[in-house]
């Protein structure tokens, strides 16, 4: 469900007004403040042909039910995002490895942050596992992930995020099919117009459900008769309930990390090779701690980062959580997440890690040192992006270096 964020100070200013005192549940409700003024109205366009596509959306929505005062609130001030459309046709392709990809999801920070949500959070948590059987560490993990525990929600109106990309075409049917959910989520009055923002794929709050998702699994998790996902505790209990639908098993781990015998054959195992837990133990194969893998019914070894790097054995809930993002990746981060967020052990057999690259605590400083010396990055995170090779990029522009954006280990031992 997760695609790139981008962050608005603005909006994370709004939803802080409205904390409660129920473990810092945001309360629901409208602002002076809209959308289109949240976003950089720099990157917005009125093209002719867009308000054309506008207009007949317009009559194809009402067709369906869709009042016009909640569709013209939806789309007031909205045109064609320029963000929107480099950042679907510019989609990086992965290339880190598994030890990249978790020192950016699981590091000491993420893990500080989702203990101490597990600590406020603690009765929310609770009911979410009394009634519907899923973890809450792969819960609060899921949150950290998504939107850094709330603090990244995008800051696009969702009519103008999805709206781009339905004009732009190449993703048209399903853009109008996540516009007109939207729609019907802002008729129901789960959320008002004015408050519906997202990323620029249009995924939305705190776990960043697409529309189509947020209609299927949305649950009310406060009992205030809405189902509102930049409500903390609806959000929750909405991802819990998303898992749980998709098959979760109460008391079943994600995975283990495991070692693998000396000579054992990685063409034999995968994600799609399941067997008994007795098969693994027969074969050598032992938790890393070396005990035997318990019987959690049918398993897969894998080993994503090859021979070098650490090696797993996944049960059902590890295909579950992939059904939230289709990557093995983001299913061992998520896990693992979870698993430490509620005092596990780190992985004994991280992977290799190439020693010119920052670890995501040394990004953190960067960012940090980079803001203080002026030179702005609204989303310290410890992730580089495209914020912080723009700061890079300034700043070696005036102190004489070679431009090149690079988070390099260099600029980092210069700057701290």
């Amino acid at each position: 469900m997760r695609v790139g964020l981008l962050l608005s100070i603005s909006l994370i200013a709004l939803m802080a007004c409205g904390e409660a005192q129920n473990g810092g549940d945001a309360v629901s409700s409208s602002s002076s403040s809209t959308p289109t003024e949240l976003r950089s109205t720099s990157d917005v366009t009125y093209p002719g042909g867009y308000e054309a596509w506008k207009a007949g959306f317009r009559a194809r929505s009402l067709s369906r039910g869709i009042s016009a005062s909640i569709f013209d609130r939806a789309f007031a001030g909205t045109g064609v995002n320029s963000t929107v459309l480099r950042l679907d046709r510019n989609q990086a392709e992965f290339t880190k490895t598994l030890t990249e990809y978790l020192d950016s999801a699981v590091n000491s920070r993420t893990i500080s942050i989702g203990r101490t949500k597990n600590s406020e959070l603690s009765g929310i948590l609770d009911r979410i596992e009394a009634q519907t059987g899923v973890d809450r560490g792969v819960v609060l993990a899921v949150w950290g992930r998504e939107s850094g525990f709330g603090n990244n929600f995008g800051n696009i109106p969702i009519a103008e995020a999805l709206g781009t990309l339905a004009y732009d075409g190449r993703r048209r049917s399903w853009a109008e099919e996540q516009l007109l959910a939207a729609l019907r989520i802002m008729q129901n009055g789960d959320v008002a117009p004015e408050r519906m923002v997202g990323s620029w794929a249009g995924a939305l709050g705190h776990t960043q459900f697409i529309p189509t998702s947020y209609m299927s699994y949305a649950i009310d998790g406060n009992g205030d008769g809405k189902r509102d996902l930049w409500n903390v505790t609806d959000a929750l209990f909405s991802t819990a309930n998303y898992l749980k639908r998709n098959g979760w098993q109460q008391g079943v781990p994600w995975g283990m990390e495991v070692n693998l015998p000396v000579g054992f054959s990685l063409a034999s195992i995968g994600e799609k090779t399941r067997q008994p837990a007795s098969v693994w133990n027969s074969r050598g194969v032992t938790l890393a701690n070396g005990g035997q893998i318990p019987n959690y019914g049918e398993s897969s070894i894998i080993a994503p980062s090859g021979s070098s790097g650490p090696k797993f054995v996944v049960f059902k809930n590890f295909r579950v959580i992939k059904t939230y993002n289709n990557s093995s990746f983001y299913a061992i981060a998520v896990g693992h997440l979870g698993d430490r967020i509620k005092g596990g052990e780190a992985l004994r057999n991280a992977g290799p890690w190439d020693p010119n690259l920052l670890k995501a605590d040394e990004m953190f400083a960067l960012q940090t040192a980079l803001n203080r010396k002026g030179y702005s990055i609204e989303k310290i995170d410890g992730i580089y992006g495209d914020q912080t090779e723009a700061a890079i990029r300034a700043y070696q522009a005036a102190n004489g270096l070679t431009v090149d954006g690079l988070a390099s280990r260099a600029l980092y031992e210069r700057l701290t």
